[in-house]
């Protein structure tokens, strides 16, 4: 099996040249149907997201792929853009470089953000697509689902997506999760409905938080968030009230001044029918006056606080990179391993059944001659398996040699020549 790769992403290409590159799900598929016309027994995977444009191909020889320099003059060209000011721009990679390349995107270590969750899914989908489309066969099925395997190892056996390192994850995973036993049980209110807002939502509803309700100046917003996620929306007038409520507060409004102070709060510490109080000020500038926090039984967290947090934990993340480059090196091995010895696998078959069909037909035509036809069973058995024992000597030596080498590109080298001598297809 072969498998090359060429492609941009942000370690190298500025964005507005990414973008020049990029594909949609249109372009993709007409882009490899292409490919498929030129190179019909090629198989190709394409990737394109905000940060990277990956084209994988893969065949049973290195005879049914382009080489790296034509699949990056196919995506210039692709795209009606001159080459020689765009070609410097693309990684080019070809057999166990590839793999590892492709094994350390999969697993996140590739990424502007180590440990990001959401390349594992792009790659995931990008292959599926190609699956579906006919573009993918056996060389990538293997590659693409041993890439899958990778990055559950790499989750598993290292902390790296383990550490949260945005804001909102923080926020919810970590500082609330470590202040509530459950949230199943209690009132969250989140001010303000824009990005910040709605991804800190999706965090407090995989903790297990229901009972949500969003406050927001807009309430024409908040109405179209809370309905996206099966909350509750009230208008910007309630947001004493429910706060007086509130186990948890959750603000991230873009307001240039604090929308409670230490004075209105007071008020509504008043009205309050429960206990402590925890508030997540994701807000900047904040929406609590940090004073706020000094009162009895409130908890505000501003998002310095939280940010110092996730400093920590992309540190951590950092310092477990290098056992995840020692699972995927791993994985690189073992992969292009059992490929070499599939494909040595194929050839010595092949060879012994050459061997077997020479044998046969020599041993038939030695017992077919007249002076043959008087001789005895046993000995006929013994001329047997003195061809027998001709051809397994003959073979022992070159055979031995492929099986005990133990690099793969004398592997390769020594299976290509018996292909070659023994003119095996």
């Amino acid at each position: 099996m072969k498998i090359r790769m060429i492609g941009c992403s942000h370690h190298s290409t500025p964005v507005e040249i990414r973008e020049r590159f990029s594909f949609t799900e249109q372009q993709s598929d007409a882009a490899l149907n292409l490919l498929k016309d030129q190179y019909a027994d090629c198989e190709t995977v394409l990737l394109s997201t905000c940060n990277r444009v990956e084209l994988y191909v893969g065949a049973s020889s290195d005879a049914a792929l382009p080489t790296t320099e034509q699949l990056v003059e196919f995506v210039v060209q692709f795209h009606g853009l001159p080459l020689e000011s765009h070609r410097d721009y693309f990684l080019q990679l070809d057999g166990e470089q590839a793999m590892e390349h492709l094994f350390s995107v999969a697993s996140s270590l590739d990424s502007l953000i180590v440990g990001e969750s959401q390349i594992a899914s792009q790659v995931h989908e990008a292959y599926e697509r190609a699956v579906l489309k006919g573009f993918a066969g056996p060389a990538l099925h293997t590659a693409f689902q041993h890439a899958n395997q990778v990055a559950k190892r790499v989750t598993n056996e290292t902390e790296i997506h383990r550490r949260r390192i945005s804001v909102p994850s923080v926020a919810v995973s970590e500082v609330a999760s470590e202040f509530f036993e459950r949230f199943d049980d209690k009132h969250v209110v989140l001010i303000g409905s824009g990005e910040m807002g709605r991804e800190t939502l999706i965090y407090l509803r995989n903790a297990g938080a229901s009972h949500v309700s969003i406050v927001n100046r807009s309430l024409e917003n908040a109405e179209k968030l809370a309905s996206e996620f099966g909350v509750r929306a009230f208008p910007w007038s309630d947001l004493e009230k429910q706060i007086a409520s509130a186990d948890l507060i959750v603000s991230t409004t873009g307001a240039t001044e604090p929308i409670v102070t230490e004075s209105s709060f007071r008020k509504m510490l008043d009205a309050r029918s429960k206990g402590t109080l925890l508030i997540l000020d994701l807000a900047v500038p904040r929406d609590f006056e940090p004073s706020i926090g000094r009162l009895p039984d409130v908890y505000l967290y501003s998002v310095d606080d939280l940010q110092a947090v996730c400093d920590r934990n992309r540190n951590l993340r950092e310092q477990q990179v290098p056992r995840a480059k020692r699972i995927i090196v791993e994985e690189v091995d073992r992969i292009m391993s059992d490929w070499q010895h599939r494909a040595s696998g194929d050839t010595i078959r092949a060879l012994r059944e050459r061997a077997a069909q020479i044998r046969e037909s020599e041993l038939a035509r030695l017992l077919a001659k007249q002076p043959m036809q008087s001789i005895t069973p046993d000995m006929q058995q013994e001329i047997n398996h003195a061809f027998d024992r001709l051809v397994n000597k003959l073979l022992h030596q070159p055979l031995q040699s492929i099986r005990e080498v133990s690099h793969v590109e004398q592997r390769d080298s020594l299976v290509s020549a018996l292909r070659k001598l023994f003119q095996i297809r």
